[in-house]
């Protein structure tokens, strides 16, 4: 395909003319880590970073982000771009921005970029590149220097562009920020407004009388496994299909034809509750539970909360996750003494969870938007110009 006036082709795709595709070791300062067996910590001083501190940010790591510090020794300079370089954590490619002088471990890897390459640039670069593409495919995955300094690195002529690209990207990422913050506060909520009105602490209006105490099987005429095995699923399958996962699939036959709830019964989603309403088939792991005499979407909402409790102290104790049956029948449940104020409390809460989800849609959204960005910009194809964007194709 022919190119477009003002693109070159290079070893790492087609870039603007006037960007640089050298290594990048003539850019960067490279310093690996450090045993920390050969250094004296303090409660205070120069943060020291272990690999496990890597995820107490997404992008800058401070004085607060590490328990660890020395007063005296090696270090890097604040701006410094670090990295797991050794070890199966190279594939979660969580690569971050030291805010202040510091140090690392033997595990982790510094660049400290010069005057002619911008920190935040170089942080969004090898993030959308992956360090996992270049690191040795031994049994240790290991990145040294001899995998950075010939890296072909494409790179804008000037750190004014460079900047602009890494501040459209950061805008985004503060966006991320804030609808994670938000919600994290949303939940928090919908999780305060469970504690109080699934037992009775705090009553909605126009409603009043003694609430009960029930098993769930008393209230539940129905409560049975599926029978099929994972083998038995199909892409295009005309019914919905249950199992101990999240994503359902579909499969040729039914079993159940009913409104029901379904709990995972195993698995690392154990406790897992999913309602439906039509023809289904069910992994055999999997809990169907039918025929309730109180609502069951209030239900749904009260085992949700109060099921994973149970779970959490089994595994605590030493159990595995799994779920019986009788965990689940013998489960006691609070009830509103009727069904219209449990449906009027199980419509509130499933409000609170598509509110929630609608502000998970659009996170997901947000960050196709800026993996679809980093594509772009960080190639070339689309050049920032005076703060606005510019569609240059080099194809």
């Amino acid at each position: 395909m022919e190119l477009k006036p003002g693109y070159k082709q290079t070893e790492v795709g087609v870039i603007p003319e006037d960007w640089c595709d050298g290594p990048l070791g003539r850019h960067v300062r490279i310093t690996s880590g450090e045993s920390p067996s050969g250094i004296r910590f303090s409660g205070s001083g120069i943060p020291y970073f272990k690999v496990e501190q890597l995820s107490n940010s997404e992008k800058y790591l401070s004085l607060f982000s590490t328990p660890y510090h020395f007063e005296k020794g090696k270090t890097v300079p604040r701006g410094s771009v670090i990295f797991a370089k050794r070890g199966a954590a190279i594939a979660l490619n969580k690569v971050r921005i030291l805010t202040h002088e510091s140090f690392m471990d033997t595990n982790l890897m510094a660049l400290t970029p010069d005057d002619e390459l911008d920190g935040e640039f170089l942080y969004y670069a090898l993030g959308y590149i992956g360090l996992w593409q270049f690191a040795d495919t031994t049994s240790v995955p290991q990145i040294n220097n001899k995998h950075i300094k010939p890296l072909i690195f494409p790179l804008p002529p000037t750190i004014d562009e460079q900047r602009a690209i890494a501040t459209a990207l950061s805008d985004v990422d503060a966006l991320l920020d804030g609808l994670d913050r938000l919600i994290a506060k949303k939940r928090d909520l919908k999780q305060a407004a469970m504690q109080q009105l699934l037992t009775g602490k705090t009553r909605l209006p126009g409603f009043e009388g003694e609430w009960e105490v029930k098993q769930l099987g008393s209230v539940c005429s129905q409560v049975t496994t599926g029978k099929l095995d994972a083998n038995a699923m199909s892409s295009n399958g005309e019914y919905r299909f249950y199992t101990c996962a999240k994503d359902f699939c579909f499969i040729d036959n039914y079993a159940f034809d009913c409104e029901a709830l379904l709990i995972s019964g195993n698995g690392a989603n154990v406790g897992y509750i999913h309602y439906y309403k039509g023809k289904f088939n069910a992994y055999q792991r999997t809990y169907v539970l039918s025929g309730f005499s109180a609502s069951i979407r209030y239900i749904q909402h009260y085992l949700s909360q109060k099921l994973a409790e149970r779970i959490e102290v089994e595994v605590k104790a030493g159990g595995t996750p799994y779920i019986t049956r009788s965990t689940i029948t013998e489960m006691f449940i609070n009830l509103p003494p009727t069904n219209t104020e449990q449906c009027t409390i199980a419509t509130v809460l499933s409000e609170m969870d598509n509110e929630i989800a609608a502000l998970e849609q659009r996170r997901t959204k947000t960050k196709d938007i800026k993996q679809a960005m980093m594509q772009e910009l960080l190639t070339g194809r689309v050049r920032l110009v005076s703060g606005e964007l510019k569609m240059e194709s080099g194809e």
